[in-house]
């Protein structure tokens, strides 16, 4: 699948540890950008915006640790090999391999959260960061009301202890995704037919379940733990920061994602884009109007 969603990109293969691998698409010349995706998909999200971005930068979009073609190692006790913190430094391993030691990183969702992390516990090399549809972990989880349980219940739904979510997901990975995907706001009609059989082979592999289920238990347990300490240290981060989010999602109706990030974060601008949660997929243009003059140190409205 990756061929015809990704024209000109490479696959690579990197190893990030014993026994562990994270499968990326390489594409184009340039400074380095690297592209996370979120749940439930893969780097496949990227593939309306990537063949653009790649003709400005070499675009590195990659599976993170349990999704996709990366490895889906079996989760620890305290969840922490799927902590932000692990996941980061994989990303970190990945650019190095290439030969980067900075770059900028462009974040979806889960991927966000992995950005979030990663520019904070490797600030020197994160040079700018856009995050797509997300506030801080901590903050959503502090100020959860019904609306949002109820919006977002595979929150609190993936997070049950093992097996129960992978179990019930395992029986029938492409309802899970037609389920989770098709509810939101815009149902089914952004995703390519060949994006999405990819989320569904991808999904259908052994161990994706349990890979996925583990983000979401580290992102409840020790993910807060290390934004705590982040914030009683007085730790933040120093980069410029475009926040962009969906003004028909969840985000946008229950936080307000500028005001979050400016707790956490010095340099923060962003706006609200018209479509729902999925961005690069829903509204590739508008996202590409954006972040295209961010990423390349244009001054922007704050």
């Amino acid at each position: 699948m990756s061929a015809p969603l990704f024209p000109g990109f490479r696959t690579i293969r990197v190893e990030v540890g014993s026994d562990l691998h994270l499968h990326a698409v390489v594409g184009g010349e340039g400074p380095p950008l690297l592209l996370l995706h979120g749940h439930p998909q893969t780097h496949a999200i990227w593939h309306k915006v990537a063949p653009q971005l790649a003709q400005r930068y070499t675009v590195v979009a990659c599976d993170l640790r349990g999704y996709g073609d990366s490895s889906k190692p079996r989760g620890d006790d305290d969840h922490g090999n799927y902590s932000k913190r692990t996941m980061a430094a994989d990303m970190v391993k990945v650019m190095q391999s290439l030969g980067f030691a900075q770059f900028a990183v462009m974040a979806h969702d889960r991927g966000a959260r992995v950005a979030h992390r990663l520019a904070a516990d490797h600030p020197d090399a994160v040079q700018r960061l856009v995050l797509l549809d997300i506030a801080p972990t901590l903050a959503m989880y502090r100020k959860t009301n019904e609306a949002f349980a109820r919006a977002y219940w595979h929150w609190f739904f993936l997070i049950q202890p093992a097996p129960l979510p992978e179990r019930l997901i395992e029986t029938d990975p492409a309802a899970y995704l037609r389920d989770v995907m098709g509810r939101r706001s815009a149902g089914l009609s952004p995703f390519d037919p060949r994006a999405f059989a990819e989320y569904v082979r991808c999904l259908s592999l052994p161990g994706a379940a349990h890979g996925m289920c583990e983000d979401y238990r580290a992102a409840a347990g020790i993910d807060l733990e290390h934004d705590r300490a982040d914030r009683e240290q007085g730790r933040r981060l120093a980069m410029p920061l475009l926040v962009l989010w969906g003004e028909q999602g969840v985000v946008h109706r229950c936080f307000q994602p500028l005001q979050e990030w400016r707790e956490v974060a010095d340099d923060v601008r962003g706006e609200p884009l018209p479509c729902g949660h999925y961005i690069p997929e829903e509204a590739p243009e508008q996202l590409l109007a954006r972040a295209l003059p961010f990423l390349q140190g244009e001054a922007a409205p704050r």
